[in-house]
């Protein structure tokens, strides 16, 4: 468990104000010089010594990422791009720091675009965020006004601007590329990588794109020290994070956590126990809707962090906790997101374009019982089509999911399986995508 004085988000409940001098009350814009002052290659350091990996939902390791910018700002200039467009359902801590944290995501831009020698700083808002995205504004205004950014920001001689960027609700909008099109003025579709980013980013510029949580706890960890921050949590899966716990509990709620705690702990001691009991536990995706999900029995010991979950086949993400218990339909359940992922595939990729639909409509029909057996099989043969043949991840947060239900759950849709299909397929002649109309009389 985490120890009060190791929070870094201290108002994440809204209890003393969101305004500059709460914030300075906390802590926030304390020292601001004195961190840049010791340097881009100190900074960078610390942060690298932290352990600090994204909270985004890849968890690469943020100091890492700072130092593929450039060294020397060329004939290009710098760019920091923060990934405010937090779309992925189950999660919903980024929206709390933007209401009730902003000057720590503002200090942590200053400090960040110091190390990546970037002095414009654009935050991209999910469009859905309207009224978070005025308390944002609010709060820049108040820096501004504090002379904190701006010229000259901080007393640091480094020229420093923010600027706010609504989206318009995709949630491809969340994957870095996407962004930085729709940033563009473009449609929102990935591009190729390489070229990364960090070289050839916004505006053809070196630009560095972080989530929200991850920048809004650079300062912290600088002010106490990348070892402090290192010390949280299980080596490689170091410090705090905002768990998002929703679904089927009997309090759903945000909270701040040490990286490594128990799955089991986190549910029962923040957010009041599963609805039942735990033992009307039926399974939990652990880490935003794109994450596969866990059966009860590996919920019981599994801890909550990168690591340990990749062991399981699965992801700590956006640390997004859902909870299911027994008294729902989990292949209706995964049907349904297959749907929202249908919904939000770009078009851009074959295989995600037209599997994504597949998978929502073979699973809609496994889900009535209307689905033959081989179509099972057939439907784990879709996802592995889609899985690494698309060219942003996309794909695989609509797979994992499905793959996750059949790992574990393919016992159940086999049960309720009792539908044979008016022309059965021939071994002879090959399953052609059509065949379905072949079942209809007039066809």
């Amino acid at each position: 468990m985490l120890k009060d004085e190791d929070r870094i988000f201290k108002n994440l409940y809204n209890d003393s104000g969101a305004d500059f001098i709460s914030a300075k009350k906390r802590g926030d814009w304390s020292n601001t010089k004195e961190l840049c002052d010791k340097g881009k290659e100190w900074i960078i350091n610390e942060i690298k010594l932290s352990e600090l990996r994204g909270r985004g939902g890849a968890g690469f390791p943020t100091g890492l990422k700072w130092s593929f910018a450039p060294k020397q700002v060329g004939s290009r200039p710098h760019y920091l791009v923060i990934n405010a467009d937090e779309s992925e359902p189950g999660t919903c801590k980024d929206r709390d720091i933007l209401r009730f944290e902003p000057h720590k995501l503002i200090e942590g831009c200053l400090i960040a675009s110091y190390a990546v020698n970037a002095h414009v700083c654009y935050v991209y808002i999910r469009g859905e965020y309207y009224n978070e995205g005025q308390k944002l504004q609010k709060a820049i205004d108040e820096a501004y006004e504090n002379k904190v950014i701006g010229k000259n920001a901080s007393g640091t001689g480094w020229d420093f601007d923010i600027y706010i960027h609504y989206g318009a609700g995709a949630y491809i909008c969340g994957e870095e590329t996407a962004l930085l099109e729709s940033l563009e003025g473009k449609k929102g579709q990935p591009r190729l990588k390489p070229p990364f980013p960090a070289l050839i980013g916004l505006y053809g510029c070196p630009t560095i794109i972080n989530n929200v949580e991850t920048i809004a706890v650079v300062p912290t960890i600088l002010r106490r020290g990348g070892k402090w921050f290192a010390g949280i949590g299980k080596p490689k899966n170091t410090g705090t994070k905002i768990f998002c716990i929703s679904g089927n509990v009997n309090n759903p709620c945000n909270v701040e956590e040490e990286m490594g705690i128990s799955l089991k702990e986190l549910i029962e001691t923040h957010a009041g126990g599963v609805i039942g009991g735990w033992d009307n536990l039926q399974a939990v995706i652990p880490g935003g809707s794109s994450m596969p999900l866990l059966p009860k029995k590996t919920c019981d010991t599994i801890t909550m962090d990168f690591d340990s979950l990749m062991a399981e086949k699965s992801g700590l993400g956006t640390a997004g906790i859902v909870v299911i218990n027994k008294d729902q339909d989990i292949i209706k359940c995964m049907a349904r997101i297959a749907r929202f992922y249908k919904h939000e595939s770009c078009g851009q990729c074959t295989p995600c374009r037209e599997g994504s639909g597949w998978m929502w409509r073979m699973l809609e029909r496994m889900a009535k019982g209307e689905a033959s057996r081989d179509e099972v099989d057939m439907l784990m043969d879709v996802t592995k089509q889609i899985e690494g043949h698309t060219i942003c991840a996309f794909g695989e947060g609509s797979s994992w999911p499905v793959q996750g239900l059949l790992r574990h759950f393919k016992t159940e849709i086999e049960e309720r399986i009792k539908f044979e299909p008016v022309v059965k397929k021939s071994k002879d002649i090959p399953y052609l995508v059509d065949q379905h109309l072949l079942e209809k009389e007039n066809a």
